[in-house]
């Protein structure tokens, strides 16, 4: 086992296993984890969108997409069990499996495109929409520039607070 797991009684291990511990709760409270979130669903959202406008004049191509709403249910549905768990807005966020969502081994999201993006079915069985993919790839970029420019605040203030400037 590591130290960090096991604080034990010399006074350097236990430092470290306290400062990891309070770093573990800043980073899992308020809204660092739903944010956290947010950035790794529009990140991978992102190359789905990028795949499908690279493959538009490929003949028999199916786009495909994520459901935004499903995973808008699963993220509120992990902030409400969280909340029941803990009585507040601290510890880890769960979320649901779907056929579209899953977590790996670290907890990290990962998301596999199965909604059609329902656009135009062409001659060569293509179902091409360049405007409607390109307005997902806008919607989404600022989707992720948002959660990440507030997570860079939050950090921010963090940062101040733990060097104890005002």
């Amino acid at each position: 086992m590591s130290d960090i797991a096991q604080p034990g009684p010399h006074p350097a291990r236990r430092l470290r296993w306290i400062r990891h511990a309070m770093l573990n709760d800043l980073s899992n409270s308020g809204s660092m984890a739903v944010l956290e979130q947010v950035m790794r669903f529009a990140g991978q959202r992102q190359r789905i969108l990028a795949h499908n406008i690279s493959n538009i004049a490929t003949p028999g191509f199916d786009q495909r997409d994520v459901s935004i709403p499903g995973f808008q249910k699963a993220l509120s549905d992990a902030i409400d069990d969280r909340r029941a768990r803990n009585g507040g807005s601290s510890g880890d966020l769960v979320l649901r499996e779907s056929d579209e969502l899953r977590t790996d081994d670290n907890g990290h999201l990962q998301i596999f495109a199965k909604t059609p993006s329902g656009g135009v079915l062409t001659h060569d069985k293509n179902n091409r929409n360049l405007e409607r993919l390109m307005q997902g790839l806008a919607e989404n970029a600022a989707v992720y520039r948002v959660a990440s420019d507030l997570m860079r605040s939050r950090n921010d203030t963090l940062r101040v607070a733990i060097s104890q400037r005002i």
